[in-house]
């Protein structure tokens, strides 16, 4: 059966949008997933307890004490901007209700995202590429947000503890002038 020009063309246009839609549907699986990891973190870190749990609380408490810690984000006047939630293989950067940080805001993006977690991610590309971490070992970063309004930062595999301090540094310096830069 032999199809004319037009007919052929229909077919491709049809083949590229089926593709783009898998693409796109790809994607936001992908965003699911990340968000799933999120709640998970979230579910794992409030006071929730399953019930097989209770019996040993004390000492799941005693261990989460050691492999947790929250930081908090202060302005240089001590007021608190976010508080960092550091495990050992995920750093949880959650601002305080009454702070607004729209992701917008000058330097989030430019700054915060683009050179010090995008410096780590090629880093870490680099480091992919050469073999000596794996793909599932590389640092990644979800900005989970309500609109355009930050509700948390989500940094997995950071590996190295002058990391975790190198975000948390300008973290606190970024939130700080993005709220300068709101009320101007």
């Amino acid at each position: 059966m032999s199809y004319s020009e037009e007919n052929l063309r229909d077919i491709l246009e049809l083949r590229e949008w089926i593709s783009e839609e898998i693409e796109k549907r790809e994607k936001e699986i992908d965003k699911f997933r990340q968000n799933l990891r999120i709640l998970d973190s979230l579910v794992k870190q409030s006071s929730f307890s399953k019930a097989s749990s209770l019996v040993s609380n004390k000492q799941s408490s005693q261990q989460s004490q050691q492999t947790s810690s929250v930081i908090p984000i202060k302005t240089p006047d001590n007021k608190i901007l976010a508080n960092a939630h550091v495990t050992s293989d995920e750093l949880v950067i959650i601002p305080s209700e009454d702070v607004m940080l729209d992701m917008e805001t000058h330097p989030f993006k430019s700054f915060f995202l683009g050179r010090i977690i995008g410096g780590m991610e090629n880093q870490d590309k680099l480091d992919v590429q050469n073999g000596k971490i794996s793909q599932n070992t590389a640092i990644s970063c979800l900005v989970n947000k309500d609109g355009n309004r930050i509700r948390e930062i989500l940094i997995k595999n950071y590996r190295q503890k002058e990391r975790v301090n190198e975000i948390i540094n300008t973290v606190t310096w970024s939130f700080s002038r993005m709220i300068e830069n709101s009320q101007k």
